[in-house]
């Protein structure tokens, strides 16, 4: 039983540096679900879809280029509650928009507690 420690121990770090990067979504399927629902007829389906697709798009170029800057609770709490259940096929698909407004709102929530200190950096503040 002891011999498998030390293959624990080492692919920790693997399990992490995974958990923690910007999840993969697929915006073209997220995007025809939640068009049924915000389906514009001035505009026609195919640009409402579009028009998802573009948001989405920005929204996981955005979330790369800050994904280290948003405290790694904040990433976890919000990736859980944006991908929902997956066994779920009748689910709502998850979508970068709501993950980034997740993380965003959590942020200054933060902020507006008064609590403007990074977490991640406790142990140089001390």
């Amino acid at each position: 039983m002891l011999a498998h420690i030390p293959t624990v121990v080492l692919t920790l770090p693997l399990i992490f540096n995974v958990a923690d990067t910007v999840p993969n979504f697929n915006i073209q399927r997220g995007c025809k679900v939640d068009s049924a629902s915000a389906y514009d007829p001035a505009a026609g389906m195919n640009s409402t879809i579009k028009r998802c697709v573009d948001d989405e798009q920005r929204a996981k170029d955005q979330l790369q280029a800050q994904w280290s800057d948003f405290v790694a609770s904040d990433r976890a709490m919000c990736r859980s509650e944006s991908e929902g259940e997956k066994a779920d096929d009748n689910a709502t698909p998850p979508s970068y928009v709501d993950l980034l407004t997740c993380l965003q709102d959590q942020r200054l929530a933060r902020q507006m507690s008064g609590n403007a200190k990074d977490p991640r950096h406790n142990d140089r503040q001390r």
